[in-house]
């Protein structure tokens, strides 16, 4: 009598139920834990810029924040980028004039700390009327100049 191993004939096969199970209860646990986004929920109305320049003050005070974070009040620069040694200087070339205006020109690159602690520093001292000078976007359209 011939006997015949059996293992010769069987095929292997994979298991596909177990790796389903741990895919869907993966799904679900990413599901569950996803932050959704909630900037659809926020109705904001953005502001809208005026294509014309605004008339120059050659009375401003600027105020220049360049791309490593120092401060430049007109020609005089803030020794330290703290909001006292910047109040200092600002109260040193502008004096007591807080109806005067106020140019804040930031380099592109310029740290969004650096802004903040500029404005934060000019509404310390009483100043209203804050510009932030920008450069127009390359290929928009000015209005002609009015004669």
């Amino acid at each position: 009598m011939r006997i015949r191993d059996r293992r010769a004939e069987d095929v292997p096969e994979i298991n596909l139920v177990p790796l389903i199970d741990v895919i869907l209860v993966l799904i679900i646990f990413f599901v569950v834990t996803t932050t959704f986004d909630t900037r659809s929920v926020l109705k904001l109305e953005l502001p809208s810029a005026d294509a014309r320049p605004a008339d120059n003050d050659p009375q401003a005070l600027s105020v220049l924040v360049n791309a490593d974070g120092r401060y430049f009040i007109d020609d005089r620069e803030a020794l330290r980028t703290d909001v006292d040694s910047l109040k200092a200087t600002i109260i040193e070339v502008a004096g007591d004039d807080r109806e005067r205006a106020v140019l804040l020109r930031a380099d592109a690159r310029t740290p969004h700390q650096a802004v903040v602690t500029a404005m934060d520093a000019l509404g310390q001292l009483g100043f209203k009327r804050v510009a932030i000078a920008t450069a127009p976007a390359s290929g928009a359209r000015t209005a002609p100049p009015t004669q």
